[in-house]
């Protein structure tokens, strides 16, 4: 994804609810449910998924606009030049034009190059060296089960990283000491990782809950029987009630987020959807002699009230 504007076909100074709207029209025209076994709409579904999150988070929307960070939300590098530091007020009192730049002494030229560099004029002890941001996309599951995932720095260090469970979007993660070099023999910096949750192909989190669409047949819907299901932590079978309709909500309790940092395990919500499946002429044949014992209208709450 080079620009999540374009991925999602909207301008760059479209509200929210433009965001949402040409979102939720592409998630659903690429949902992997409803193209089983087309890989390039499971990718653009991932793809469009990306510029969501980017794009519905203020704070990261602003930083990409402000070209601090690219569409993968990895920092851009960034810092102080010469001819930005020249141009501005604090390089002017440097000029050859200006009034006091008679000729220039030590104390004024370490001051200069000092202020360039954020170390100021100032001397002595040693400091503690700058934090430093950095971006890490973790997949959906590292970030629900916990994980260790590694992370290669622009100046080549590469540092492991250890996801803890239950890690939500844009969570900060500090490693001590492994930011900026310390000055003048002062401890290091820290590293400020911040967390980018890939999205699920069919996962979906709430807090501490996990969402999941089931698909069924028509006679697991009549019928009802036990059927497997995922979920994070691995596969296990769900009782489906006889007589469920499409939408309905099945809860597996604790089977969501597991239990982290004192918060306990959240559930894992699925909701059915009836799938009829290929053409058959001998439940189509059935249906057409077939009469409900009891008539009812399925869109009864639609119709208007004279």
């Amino acid at each position: 994804m080079e620009d999540p504007y374009a991925t999602l076909g909207i301008s760059r100074d479209a509200s929210q609810d433009a965001i949402r709207t040409a979102y939720r029209k592409l998630a659903k025209q690429h949902h992997p449910d409803l193209n089983p076994g087309n890989v390039a709409a499971e990718e653009t579904f991932k793809t469009v998924s990306a510029a969501n999150e980017m794009l519905s988070d203020p704070e990261k929307r602003g930083r990409f606009d402000r070209g601090e960070i690219d569409a993968s939300g990895q920092e851009r590098p960034s810092g102080p030049n010469y001819r930005e530091h020249a141009d501005s007020a604090a390089g002017q009192r440097y000029s050859r034009a200006a009034p006091q730049a008679q000729g220039w002494d030590d104390a004024e030229l370490s001051d200069l190059f000092g202020s360039m560099f954020n170390q100021g004029s100032r001397r002595g002890g040693p400091r503690q060296g700058e934090d430093q941001r950095y971006t890490l996309r973790a997949a959906f599951l590292d970030a629900v089960n916990g994980a260790t995932s590694r992370l290669t720095l622009p100046d080549g260090r590469i540092l492991d990283v250890k996801i803890p469970p239950g890690t939500s979007q844009g969570q900060i993660l500090r490693l001590r000491g492994l930011g900026g070099s310390g000055i003048a023999g002062g401890p290091g910096g820290d590293a400020l990782i911040e967390i980018d949750v890939a999205p699920h192909r069919f996962f979906e989190r709430n807090g501490k809950d996990i969402n999941l669409i089931v698909p069924i047949t028509l006679s697991e819907a009549v019928l009802g029987g036990s059927v497997q299901v995922p979920t994070p932590a691995g596969p296990v079978k769900m009782r489906i009630p006889p007589q469920s309709d499409g939408g309905a909500v099945l809860r597996l309790r604790g089977r969501g987020v597991p239990k982290h940092a004192g918060a306990a395990a959240g559930d894992l919500h699925a909701t059915l959807r009836v799938v009829t499946g290929p053409p058959d002429p001998a439940l189509e044949a059935l249906l057409k002699t077939w009469t409900p014992a009891q008539a009812f209208n399925p869109r009864a709450n639609l119709e208007t009230p004279s």
